[in-house]
């Protein structure tokens, strides 16, 4: 794919790393529509401030009238509440699945056709290393996160008939203000972009971004053993 000759929309690109792909698209020459809930806090020179809430079916529908050129879709736009899937309050869990899972699901349904209008082109979902793994404190995000990996594998199927790629980026940890408060190695997400735009640019179809990511898709052959030394044999 040449990226230059791209219509894009990002969602949640008012901060982090939504912010970021839309900064690396448009070095590349793109057309970027840039997604929030609250457009007027899109400050990046260049992009197409647009209101989009990924779990308000109005709100996508007019940002899909008003970018009907699109012809790469990079859902970004996540939740993170913290929930335990055990002691967790339902309706924080209930905000994970409805933002990673069925707000996604949404975004995509309503801009394949569009997608598809245009010529075909490239979905990419930004997923995690925590589809792949689950760590404390983050069981109704990976549980989520686990979902829309599978969902992503589902319209791969679905869409490639209508010439339309539907990636997955998966990456650990990265400087934004979504994990302030998580004490661990974090990515860069100005360098994750770059990965990003690089795979798409690639025709990939699954992005691993870091090394953690790298590793913990090696041991998913070795099952729980692997993945969960402390649970023992």
């Amino acid at each position: 794919m040449n990226i230059s000759n791209q219509i894009a929309l990002v969602s949640g690109a008012n901060r982090g790393f939504g912010k970021y792909l839309v900064l690396e698209l448009l070095a590349r020459g793109a057309k970027v529509y840039a997604g929030a809930r609250n457009p007027e806090a899109i400050d990046i020179p260049g992009a197409i401030p647009v209101q989009l809430d990924i779990t308000n079916p109005e709100s996508v529908k007019k940002a899909a009238e008003a970018a009907s050129d699109v012809t790469l879709l990079i859902n970004n736009a996540g939740s993170s509440t913290g929930a335990s899937l055990y002691t967790g309050k339902l309706d924080d869990i209930h905000l994970e699945f409805n933002t990673h899972v069925f707000g996604t699901l949404s975004m995509i349904r309503t801009f394949a056709p569009i997608i598809e209008k245009n010529g075909g082109g490239t979905i990419l979902n930004i997923l995690s290393v925590l589809s792949w793994l689950s760590v404390n404190n983050a069981g109704a995000y990976s549980a989520a996160k686990s979902a829309e990996w599978g969902m992503t594998n589902g319209l791969r199927l679905d869409l490639a008939p209508k010439n339309i790629r539907v990636a997955g980026l998966h990456v650990g940890y990265m400087d934004t203000d979504m994990t302030t408060r998580i004490q661990a190695p974090k990515s860069d997400p100005k360098d994750i972009a770059r990965i990003a735009i690089d795979g798409i640019a690639a025709d990939l179809y699954e992005i691993v971004a870091d090394e953690l990511s790298q590793n913990v898709q090696k041991n998913l052959s070795g099952g729980v053993a692997s993945l969960y030394p402390q649970l023992g044999n």
